[in-house]
């Protein structure tokens, strides 16, 4: 058989034309498909953004909540006082923060301004440290005496006159004897008793309104 040669080449240069269309499309098609994939790589991560960024705050908030709870609950006492018992060292209406965990290890000293269970109502109150386990306080005059000597109490700023004559009140064991700075118009341990150990709630710190300062 002949063949001629003009032939056979045109028909090589056919198949190579067809071939290098074939590699154009081929290579168009996988551009395509690359591009395709990266948006939907790129929406996928922007909606792995979102969820953790909800995700990263909504563990801040929970979190906020937990150290909130414990603080309150377990650490501090937040406080405002509506009368004037504690008059000039505490004010009406004024807000306080206590310590719970002041008397973890230590007891409540003479002087310590308290927080306690009231023994009369669902209330907590709030006043000083004046007689202390197993001493006797003798209100006399208007005049505290412990155990047969007189407490000097600087921080009685208003003339007490309400306490006229001789009163005698024993402390037992594991019980405080409780007063407010203005005794002329606190209801103290001097109404309904001394105050038991188990009913203290925390050492009142300092005022944080309408002025910060330490209590003392």
């Amino acid at each position: 058989m002949n063949y001629n040669l003009d032939e056979i080449l045109d028909g090589y240069d056919n198949e190579s034309d067809v071939s290098e269309e074939e590699k154009r499309y081929q290579s168009e098609e996988n551009e395509k498909e690359q591009n395709q994939n990266g948006n939907n790589i790129k929406k996928d991560t922007g909606k792995d953004n979102l969820w953790k960024e909800v995700f990263s705050w909504v563990r801040i908030i929970v979190g906020a909540f937990i150290v909130a709870f414990i603080l309150s609950n377990f650490v501090i006492v937040n406080a405002r006082v509506p009368s004037g018992s504690m008059i000039s060292t505490i004010n009406e209406n004024d807000k306080l923060i206590g310590f719970r965990l002041a008397y973890l290890f230590s007891d409540p000293k003479r002087g310590d301004i308290v927080m306690f269970d009231s023994p009369v109502e669902d209330k907590i109150y709030i006043k000083r440290v004046i007689g202390l386990p197993g001493e006797t306080v003798e209100i006399r005059d208007n005049t505290v005496y412990i155990n047969g000597e007189r407490l000097e109490e600087d921080y009685v700023k208003n003339e007490w006159t309400n306490s006229p004559g001789t009163k005698t009140y024993d402390v037992p064991e594991g019980c405080y004897f409780m007063m407010g700075d203005n005794r002329n118009a606190s209801a103290d341990s001097r109404v309904w008793g001394v105050i038991k150990e188990d009913a203290i709630i925390a050492k009142a710190i300092f005022r944080y309104y309408p002025s910060i300062d330490m209590l003392d």
